[in-house]
């Protein structure tokens, strides 16, 4: 048996599959004790349970997606080490910016050294700002993480209580912009996401859960909860994707739709081809800005079931928030959950209260409460198609998406959007409509965040970092360093070893996985010069088992 558990920020949901059927559903209000939350979703669907016959507990949750959405994280700092080149006016994180001397060139070595008094200075007036996180990030860290490191210790001495991030753990791959942005989130995150996970066990603590358990992650694979804790960033999307995989286990195989999940807080969009999630070439993208977090093709909006409703000048307009549950539902403003209400669309909450908030919404404007309903129902299927559209633009830009546009032999968008959430029933056959589109919404819909999180197949990673000047290796994940030869080693070496390592790990978690499965998320050689000679090479990869879903839902059991 296996559970899936999406932790959103209005319902936190769970469902019980066994053998391919769901056996228990349930759809709890996400209180502010996320503990309590938890617990009360695992209770429903654990009763008659025997907790021993649990092979494993998938979650996923929009805590993150949420805080950065609606941009309610603690500001952050980043503190830059660029070096020589680009003009410092094009480094536009959306953060505050500071740029430090000193520089570590493309091979690893410093050309510039830092001034340490510089640093100080940079620091003084960040405290004086009352900023406490920070980003540390150099151009070529992964190569060389001496300066981080040391702009680290200088921190940690001056201001002890502060939280600083290193670019070279947070984003180990090679493009300084990507890494800074990671750098930035990962800073503004960990707090947060700690309290997540620490929610979570408690929970399974106090239920004596013992299965293996997972984080799903942007990319639709999982993280075993305690590595996650040292990469919340990859949880980012963690929503959207389980949201996804929902959408792909609860409709037929091959087929290519549009997954829109409107949830209470946000909306999230996704595209299936063929069958399969379509995987972003470039990684995620927040705000605009590209990441070096691996993920789907997928984009979180700041609008949902419960997002507040308000006037401003003769319009009708939402913010990108949630203050609480939906006015006919004892909230304190109006919501597009009670333009439903109003409309016929949903049975949730008091009809009465529901027509007086649309009725207080539309009354400076001249409206009665249903012509108030049909303004806000056309504003968030409007807000939502839009974005849609927006998507279809960067969707066709991915190669998998080229790919399959050639095999149409023809240019044509998916004709299928698939809703799913507690705002599917409501919103869905007109978001489809304008859109030109066959509105779809596969049964178990409002716990489909849920159920993509339980048929996740567990996926596991090892990232090599081999050095043939030195004369070793080390696996990232595990603290773990071996030797190798340095005259014999080379890059299939390093895949091979990297492989191996993989096929190891996945046997501690008892996952069966073919060599020919795994998957390579990133492979990069360097070539280290001294004088005029090849004096070693630099093998970095990294190397995952397989991602998808263990295997479809069958319909009609409970």
């Amino acid at each position: 048996m296996y559970v899936g558990v999406d932790v959103g920020g209005t319902f936190t949901d769970a469902v019980l599959l066994s053998n391919g059927v769901i056996r228990a559903t349930a759809k709890m209000p996400t209180k502010a004790d996320l503990l309590e939350s938890i617990l009360e979703a695992l209770d429903v669907v654990l009763k008659d349970v025997n907790i021993r016959e649990l092979k494993r507990i998938v979650f996923s949750t929009t805590v993150i997606t949420n805080l950065i959405a609606g941009q309610k994280h603690d500001k952050v700092a980043l503190l830059l080490i660029p070096g020589p080149g680009l003009s410092h006016k094009h480094y536009d994180f959306k953060a505050e910016v500071c740029v430090l001397s000193g520089a570590i060139d493309y091979r690893g070595r410093e050309i510039v050294p830092l001034n340490e008094k510089e640093i100080e200075e940079a620091l003084s007036g960040l405290a004086a700002k009352g900023f406490k996180k920070v980003g540390v990030v150099g151009k070529f860290s992964p190569r060389n993480s001496a300066h981080e490191k040391r702009v680290a210790a200088i921190i940690k001495e001056k201001y002890p209580d502060w939280q600083a991030e290193l670019g070279f753990r947070a984003g180990p791959q090679l493009n300084f912009p990507r890494r800074a942005v990671t750098t930035c989130l990962t800073c503004a995150t960990r707090g947060p996401y700690r309290i997540f996970v620490n929610s979570v066990r408690q929970a399974l603590a106090k239920r004596e859960i013992t299965a293996e358990v997972f984080i799903l992650k942007a990319d639709g694979g999982t993280l075993p909860l305690g590595n996650s804790v040292e990469q919340p960033v990859e949880t980012i999307f963690s929503g959207p994707a389980a949201s996804t995989l929902g959408v792909q286990a609860l409709t037929p195989p091959d087929v290519t739709e549009v997954a829109v999940d409107i949830g209470g807080t946000t909306t999230d969009i996704a595209l299936i081809l063929n069958g399969q999630p379509l995987l972003s070439a470039k990684g995620a993208r927040v705000d605009e800005q590209l990441t070096q977090v691996r993920a789907l093709a997928v984009k979180s909006v700041p609008v949902g079931g419960d997002s507040v409703l308000e006037l401003s000048g003769n319009e009708i307009v939402f913010r990108p928030e949630r203050l609480g549950p939906a006015y006919c539902m004892g909230g304190p403003a109006p919501t597009p959950t009670d333009a439903l209400r109003v409309l016929g669309l949903t049975a949730l909450g008091d009809e009465d209260k529901a027509r007086e908030a649309m009725e207080d919404l539309g009354a400076p404007l001249g409206m009665s409460a249903g012509e108030a309903a049909g303004k806000v129902m056309s504003l968030v299927v409007n807000s939502i198609t839009e974005e849609v559209k927006k998507m279809f633009l960067e969707w066709e830009q991915e190669p998998a998406y080229r790919i399959w546009e050639l095999l149409q032999k023809k240019k044509v968008r998916p004709s299928i959007v698939a809703g799913v959430g507690g705002g599917a029933d409501g919103f869905i056959s007109q978001i489809a409509s304008e859109l030109g589109c066959q509105p779809v919404i596969p049964p178990y819909a409002p716990v489909a965040n849920a159920i993509g999180a339980a048929v996740a197949r567990p996926t596991l990673q090892v990232s090599l970092r081999a050095d043939t000047e030195q004369g070793y290796y080390n696996i990232r994940e595990e603290g773990f360093q071996g030797k190798i030869d340095r005259q014999s080693f080379n890059e299939r070496k390093a895949l091979e070893l990297a492989r191996e390592r993989l096929l190891g790990k996945a046997a501690g978690y008892g996952l069966d996985v073919a060599l020919d499965d795994i998957e390579v998320t990133y492979q990069e050689v360097f070539n280290m010069i001294r004088g005029w000679d090849t004096a070693g090479r630099l093998y970095d990869l990294t190397v995952q088992t397989p991602r998808g879903i263990a295997g479809r839902i069958e319909i009609g059991g409970k």
